[in-house]
């Protein structure tokens, strides 16, 4: 993962597993996410699943990652190991509390690198409609786990970069025209 570029971020329980079996494991998993990787990704977007999670980020800028991690060789290499240790981490948590064994999450995470301004505004888009298109909810809004949240409630303090969505968007309420837009695609294809 390169420094300056953005990337969808996003992994699988394994098997038919759930990574997310209550409330608490969801709020554990975003408490322990900007402590591994909040010194080395910009968190644009996120939606975490019962058994899946998306992020869109974007890699901290060369200069910022060697201040922070200074006798890291491969800066490619650091933001991958920051992504597993965090993985880990969650693994061993939740293994513990469940009496578990072995990896929860699918081998590797994937990670596609955004590469122009409309594959940014689809996966923002995208990554906020995940409940819609898996029928747990009928509009964004009511999914409690993911950043839609926190760009509605811009007076509220939040751990993500809530500005830098404005470089692909006029503001928000365009964003919730296009979403109402592709939700409305999304509910004419589930009934197919």
């Amino acid at each position: 993962m390169e420094p300056g570029q953005s990337y969808h971020i996003y992994n699988h329980a394994n098997g038919t597993e759930n990574i997310f079996l209550k409330e608490g494991n969801y709020l554990f998993f975003l408490k322990q996410y900007p402590k591994y990787l909040g010194d080395v990704v910009d968190t644009y977007a996120y939606c975490l699943m019962p058994n899946h999670f998306h992020f869109l980020v974007g890699v901290k800028e060369e200069f910022e990652l060697r201040k922070t991690f200074p006798k890291f060789q491969t800066l490619e290499k650091l933001v991958s190991k920051q992504f597993s240790n965090f993985f880990s981490a969650y693994t061993q948590s939740f293994n513990k509390a469940y009496q578990r064994r072995g990896s929860l999450f699918m081998k590797n995470f994937k990670r596609s690198p955004i590469l122009n301004e409309h594959q940014w505004q689809e996966t923002f888009l995208y990554i906020h409609l995940n409940p819609v298109k898996h029928g747990f909810t009928e509009k964004p809004e009511n999914w409690k786990w993911s950043s839609w949240h926190a760009y509605e409630n811009q007076g509220k303090t939040s751990k993500l970069n809530r500005i830098y969505y404005l470089n692909f968007f006029d503001n928000w309420t365009q964003v919730k025209e296009l979403t109402e837009t592709k939700k409305q695609f999304i509910n004419t294809q589930n009934l197919e």
